[in-house]
């Protein structure tokens, strides 16, 4: 079985690594929040901070009026086999304080500094001036690593009584701690003081109520026995948060300060307010005691004498004290982590599949080879190509508005072409008389017709171009759409430009072969007109007229004629006009729409192949906020998998 010193360690290293990626609670999977933690609360003034000074026993957290604590202090014990005690900030990984202050350096750099004064001064002076060192070395630490606290609080939240919720990580190594994890959090209050926002209480609560809401969260609630413990503010909150007291280890601090006549053992044994776990009474340095920087190994040992010699607490002074309290809430954190570590694992698993999700779907990293990075685009400009045809083939929406193109704008169309106007009477006559110039046509106006079928046809080539543009038009926001549903492409902004530009200039080759060959299929009617249709005319004319075939040239330029002249030209256009409708959509599919299925990126694939590695390279730059979402999963993932691998080496041993 694991060792509680293991798995107590393995939570502090998992979380110091939760801060460093930014995990600190909130919303979506938080490995942090998943973690047993002891959060420290109560009300300012409480003695909050002599109690985990206490545990500690050393003098290092920041004093005074008002919020102190403004950023949670996450506060890892390590209990080392003797050697120096010395203190470690997770930002500032590399600064170790010795006795909580001086940083060492090189090795022997304490002694240094005393051979050299023996060396300058006599040995008198050096003596004096080594002295002095010791005293710097036992006096000045505590100053040093509250300082860096009260500086690394305002390096984010400034100098003003804001708070914020980035917690900052001390981890203390000595012989005289046992191995433990608190959360210091900011006291609550009931107003906001000069100096402080208005909405300081409020920002106060949301935040001691993040921690302590979790299931997995030890709750530490500090009260002084010199007030009513039923107006405790720790103990109102955790009366809401964990109502069975299934969580809660309550610490009765300030028992010396009491009116004289009056004790708290009601608390104390649980008869007044009553708990899960055993209340802990705590005796802190007075005030004049921290003024005289008394030791607190012999504040300790004042606290034990005080329980002893106390009437009204010596029966209980084996479970008193901040010893006790240090000892007994690692017992029950590492009872705890014991019982959360399958359901750890299963989140941590969880989260792991969920991130490799994620990483398909915006796509791995990138090869720095040239032929990968070739592979690659090939790739994508196949995921491309499979959503176009989709869009074409049905699968997806918007190849169905080419079809509404030959449906619906063709048609409508040709209905509108000014054919009435063309074949009038008025018309007619002017084209007749015109081709036949002086010498007038003896049987039909052969030459006249031909202008007036001419002149027809004309009509049909802007209804035939405007079905190319249409479809051009189709095809181009479709190859939008698709670049934009393409997911594996999203993540390379330049690469969807150039393949768009690529794929619009392969259309318009497209829309321009497309043109030629409608405007040929308009031409070809005009060019050979069908004999069949005017020669049936010609043996159905004798019967309208009594058998007289003399009778059109007789009456030829009778407004009569050239009315039935213009009859017998429009019908041929409606005939021609229904091939067309007929045959335009299908030149237009097989050169526009066939060829954008068939080789829409052709062009494309050949000049990619000629691109030196740099210019593939520059075609596969990331959007810079997706490369800092997937560099950001991937820790979270280095994370997870360190976290479970850890929790395995160490949790069934």
């Amino acid at each position: 079985m694991a060792t509680m010193q293991s798995l107590i360690g393995l939570v502090n290293k998992i979380q110091r690594a939760c801060t460093v990626l930014g995990d600190h609670g909130g919303e979506g999977f938080s490995l942090w929040e998943a973690l047993p933690s002891v959060a420290v609360v109560g009300g300012q003034s409480s003695g909050k901070s002599s109690v985990l000074e206490s545990i500690v026993g050393r003098d290092f957290l920041p004093r005074g009026s008002g919020i102190v604590t403004r950023r949670p202090l996450v506060l890892q014990l390590h209990k080392t086999e003797g050697g120096a005690e010395y203190a470690e900030f997770l930002h500032a990984p590399k600064k170790r304080l010795t006795d909580f202050g001086n940083v060492i350096g090189s090795p022997g750099h304490f002694f240094k500094k005393v051979i050299t004064a023996f060396a300058l001064t006599c040995e008198f002076v050096a003596s004096q001036l080594m002295l002095r060192l010791i005293k710097e070395q036992s006096f000045s630490g505590s100053a040093a690593v509250r300082k860096e606290i009260e500086d690394e609080t305002d390096r984010i939240t400034g100098k003003s009584k804001q708070i914020s919720n980035i917690p900052i990580h001390l981890s203390i190594y000595s012989p005289n701690v046992v191995n433990l994890t608190l959360i210091d959090l900011p006291g609550m209050t009931k107003v906001a003081v000069e100096g402080q926002p208005e909405t300081i209480v409020q920002d106060i609560d949301n935040m001691v109520r993040s921690y302590v809401e979790k299931p997995n969260c030890i709750i530490l609630a500090i009260s002084p026995a010199n007030q009513d413990i039923a107006t405790s503010d720790a103990i109102k909150l955790a009366r809401e948060v964990d109502p069975t007291g299934e969580r809660t280890f309550g610490v009765l601090t300030k028992l010396d300060l009491m009116d004289k006549g009056t004790n708290a053992s009601d608390v104390l044994e649980g008869r007044a307010y009553r708990l899960q776990h055993p209340w802990v009474g705590i005796v802190n340095r007075s005030q004049a005691d921290i003024n005289k920087n008394v030791d607190m190994m012999a504040a300790r040992q004042k606290e034990l004498e005080y329980f002893e010699n106390s009437p009204e607490y010596s029966h209980l002074a084996h479970k008193m004290g901040s010893v006790y309290l240090a000892k007994l809430l690692s017992q029950h954190l590492e009872i705890v982590i014991r019982q959360r570590i399958p359901g750890i694992v299963s989140m941590i698993n969880k989260a792991i599949d969920e991130i490799n999700a994620e990483l398909d779907r915006i796509g791995r990293p990138v090869a720095a080879e040239g032929g990968a990075q070739l592979y690659t685009i090939l790739d994508m400009c196949r995921a491309f190509d499979k959503v176009f045809r989709e869009h074409l083939d049905g699968g997806r929406a918007g190849g169905d508005r080419i079809y509404g193109v030959f449906d619906n704008q063709l048609p409508a169309a040709l209905k509108k072409l000014p054919l009435d106007r063309h074949l009038s009477t008025q018309n007619v006559r002017k084209v007749v008389a015109e081709a036949d110039g002086y010498q007038p046509h003896l049987l039909a106006p052969e030459q006249g017709i031909r202008r007036l079928i001419d002149g027809s046809l004309g009509y049909f080539k802007g209804p035939a171009e405007a079905t190319v543009d249409a479809v051009h038009l189709v095809l181009k926001e479709l190859v939008r759409k698709s670049i934009a549903e393409t997911q594996e492409l999203k993540r390379f902004p330049s690469l969807q430009s150039d393949i768009a530009a690529a794929a619009n200039d392969a259309l318009e080759r497209f829309r321009d072969e497309s043109r030629k060959t409608v405007t040929r299929l308009v031409e070809m009617e005009s060019s050979y007109l069908t004999v069949e249709f005017f020669r049936k005319l010609q043996f159905e004319q004798p019967e309208k007229n009594g058998g007289n075939p003399q009778a059109p040239n007789a009456d030829r330029y009778t407004d009569n004629h050239l009315r039935r002249i213009g009859s017998n030209v429009l019908a041929y256009i409606g005939m021609v006009c229904d091939t067309l409708r007929n045959s335009i959509p299908k030149a237009v599919v097989y050169c526009q729409v066939r060829e954008a299925k068939r080789s829409l990126l052709n062009h494309f694939y050949v000049q990619i192949g000629r691109k030196e590695k740099e210019q593939l390279s520059q075609m596969l730059d990331e959007d810079p906020a997706l490369m800092a979402k997937r560099e950001t999963l991937a820790k979270r993932l280095e994370l997870y998998k360190s976290a479970r691998d850890e929790i395995d080496s160490v949790a069934w041993k």
